[in-house]
């Protein structure tokens, strides 16, 4: 028999969370209004705004004060027609679509087969590169990577090592092509990108393979303009410390190809249903919960960005942002904290008291809207995959990304864990909160551990490439 002491301060707030979570439908509800009647909500579409209303609506309903729209302008991207063509050693035209923020083209030029896009092949190939459409895969554990590569990277050192166009190949069978955002901060990239599906880009390795040299015929008519996004905010208000705020949050708007509905729709629905359940089943907290539905992620992190400019002063107060992009379809649901070792050791220390089986872990990227929070020296964490699995995105930014690939129980699991530790960050006194907002030296200290410098390096110099081309 186990001689574990179980913590059970919170069963009887736990059982009421889990009974409601668990014999509800309304997250799968509101994911079905939003894939179903909205579409995407991409930047700049239609559905975006019919989102963020609806969002805003339900809130209110839930009894969430404060429920406002919040803002900002960005630089749109719509999607115009593609063509590839293969015009030597054969004849062939290929299925493709260009990725966000790929500036139009009609050029020709040769390809060049970077693999899975592992750093030293873009390091030990820098000349061959130059002028060629770069082609890497989707795979974000290079093989021989210590680190995890990103899309943003691999179309960065392709700019940087002179190529005229990108290639993004999606590393999965039968998802067809993948998409991602290339610009940086929100602007259009410097060469055109598209992506071709796993199985033409085989059939491009295997032309170069044969021949030893392969030409691309690329045009793209894509655009862009100034547009209008939105955050939608709401709040439990705070009995004691009102001004000191607990924020979980997720993105809304999906690529334009698909509904979007694991990536990020499902973390939204969960953002949307742990309120739900936390206003209905506690009411009130002595901190301020915020839950926060971020606008245009995906072309570049643009609302959470805003939000965190917009609010800097009253950072400090920001206790802890919980990120939840597309946590309602992640597996193995676990917390990952982003080099906070005193929290991990406050949730660890919960877990006995929690019939949910999660695990913690330590981890920093800059592809979610924690970062910005994150480099403002805030404390971050969010529901993911722990362990972190090596292989990529699944149907994610594909256009099978769609409602069927998501379950009620899913569902269930990402909104009931995110309310039962919500109501555990809340319980922590205000003098016993166990870390604080880091000064920006602190930030880059840790921004500098040996597994992102490499990252923060070339992406500088990416921007330097930028700004020196624009000047």
């Amino acid at each position: 028999m186990s001689d574990i002491r179980r913590d059970d301060s919170f069963l009887d707030i736990d059982q009421k969370l889990n009974g409601d979570g668990y014999s509800s439908f309304e997250a799968m509800d509101n994911l079905k209004v939003l894939c179903d009647d909205f579409g995407s909500r991409f930047g700049g579409t239609e559905g975006e705004k019919l989102a963020a209303d609806f969002i805003a609506k339900k809130l209110t309903d839930y009894g969430l004060e404060n429920v406002h729209l919040e803002a900002f302008e960005y630089l749109s991207w719509i999607r115009g027609t593609a063509k590839l063509e293969i015009t030597h050693p054969i004849q062939k035209t290929l299925d493709c679509i260009s990725l966000p923020h790929s500036p139009a083209t009609d050029i020709t030029a040769e390809l060049f087969d970077a693999g899975e896009g592992a750093v030293s092949t873009f390091e030990d190939n820098a000349e061959a590169m130059k002028n060629t459409i770069v082609m890497a895969s989707s795979e974000t554990f290079p093989a021989g990577s210590k680190r995890w590569v990103h899309r943003g990277e691999k179309y960065g050192r392709s700019v940087l090592n002179g190529a005229s166009a990108f290639i993004f190949m999606n590393h999965y069978p039968a998802y067809g092509p993948a998409t991602g955002g290339i610009g940086l901060s929100n602007e259009l990239g410097h060469i055109p990108a598209i992506s071709v599906s796993y199985e033409d880009g085989s059939f491009l390795r295997r032309l170069v393979k044969k021949h030893g040299k392969v030409t691309l015929k690329l045009k793209t008519t894509d655009t862009s303009e100034p547009k209008t996004s939105w955050n939608v905010i709401g709040d439990i208000t705070g009995s004691a410390y009102p001004e000191q705020v607990i924020m979980l949050g997720s993105h809304y708007d999906g690529h334009d190809i698909s509904q979007g509905a694991q990536d990020p729709a499902s973390g939204t629905v969960s953002v949307m249903e742990a309120a739900r359940l936390l206003k209905t089943h506690v009411g009130s907290f002595p901190y301020t919960l915020r839950f926060a539905l971020w606008g245009v992620e995906e072309i570049g992190l643009v609302g959470s960005r805003f939000h965190a400019d917009v609010h800097e002063g009253n950072l400090d107060n920001l206790k802890f942002y919980f990120n939840m992009d597309g946590a309602g379809s992640v597996k193995n649901k676990g917390v990952v904290l982003n080099e906070w070792p005193d929290m991990e050791a406050l949730v660890k220390s919960w877990q006995d008291g929690m019939t949910f089986d999660f695990k913690t872990d330590q981890s920093v990227n800059a592809f979610s809207d924690h970062y910005p929070f994150l480099l403002k020296g805030v404390p971050t964490g969010g529901l993911e995959s722990v362990p972190k699995g090596t292989g990529g995105r699944g149907y994610g930014h594909t256009r099978y990304d769609t409602l069927d690939k998501v379950s009620v129980r899913e569902l269930q699991d990402a909104s009931v864990l995110a309310a039962m530790l919500t109501v555990r960050f809340a319980s922590i006194p205000v003098d016993a909160w166990p870390v604080a907002r880091r000064s920006q030296e602190a930030v880059q200290e840790m921004l500098n551990l040996p597994e992102n410098v490499e990252t923060m390096e070339i992406m500088a110099k990416v921007r330097a490439f930028y700004e020196a081309q624009n000047s």
